[in-house]
């Protein structure tokens, strides 16, 4: 899940819904992995814009 660090982090890049989130392509997932310090790579390696897909349609959990 995101802690309230991972949070801040987001908040601090321009990203507070998951609508954002579920619209990045390829470009910006990789910009984010590497612009997410103490937490590089996370996007690709947790599947970030399916699960954010799923919660901006309600259905994730």
């Amino acid at each position: 899940g995101v802690g309230p660090k991972l949070e801040a982090l987001l908040h601090s890049l321009g990203y507070f819904h998951f609508d954002q989130i579920a619209a990045w392509g390829p470009a910006e997932v990789a910009w984010v992995d590497d612009n997410l310090e103490g937490f590089k790579g996370r996007v690709s390696r947790d599947g970030w814009v399916a699960q954010a897909a799923a919660l901006a349609e309600g259905k994730g959990n």
